[in-house]
């Protein structure tokens, strides 16, 4: 193998780690992502809150951020600080999550209106904590997560022409690939 070559390989192992590493950062926030649409999901198919699921998700949200940041804390003291401020922050979105989820507010909130009223509030939770620590990413999942609400809803309500769409789509592909193949000219054998 040249020199060259060798420079090339350990330059793409260097480049491989880098978006491995990358994508190992990124997860956590990717998976509480699609925890929160497939939570939605879930309540709006079977029609029941999922009331330990919201808190779980919660309770991984707050510990995610105060992972994320706990490189950032410099002492035994700005650690611990960092972990009552998180854990007042998300004990805080868990008693709201709650009252949404009492009897009485239930009675007047259909199943999959509470799915997307606590993800809004997860959302805000996560978002504020991406204020509160100045991270770029925390505050994009929150708003992420705030994204994926009118969309769902848009969604939900819109699924018949979005499917009627597709088939139109998958229909005029295959009218026009059909007749490209019809009209490409037959080479005689030689």
């Amino acid at each position: 193998m040249t020199e060259s070559q060798t420079t090339q390989v350990a330059a793409d192992t260097v480049d491989d780690s880098r978006k491995a590493g990358f994508l190992q950062r990124k997860l956590a926030f990717v998976v509480l992502l699609v925890m929160a649409i497939v939570g939605v999901a879930y309540t709006n198919i079977s029609q029941q809150p999922l009331v330990g699921y919201w808190e779980f998700l919660a309770l991984a949200t707050g510990i995610i951020c105060v992972m994320t940041q706990w490189s950032s804390a410099r002492d035994k003291q700005a650690r611990i600080r960092l972990i009552i401020t998180q854990a007042l922050h998300w004990v805080a979105i868990l008693v709201t999550m709650n009252i949404v989820l009492l009897s009485g507010v239930q009675s007047m909130l259909p199943a999959p209106a509470t799915g997307l009223v606590l993800l809004t509030l997860l959302a805000l939770g996560t978002f504020l904590a991406g204020v509160n620590f100045l991270s770029l990413q925390i505050c994009f999942l929150g708003v992420a997560m705030a994204v994926a609400v009118p969309a769902i809803a848009w969604f939900k309500q819109s699924a018949l022409f979005l499917l009627l769409a597709a088939i139109l789509v998958i229909g005029l592909v295959m009218t026009f690939r059909r007749r490209r193949a019809d009209e490409r000219p037959v080479t005689p054998p030689a």
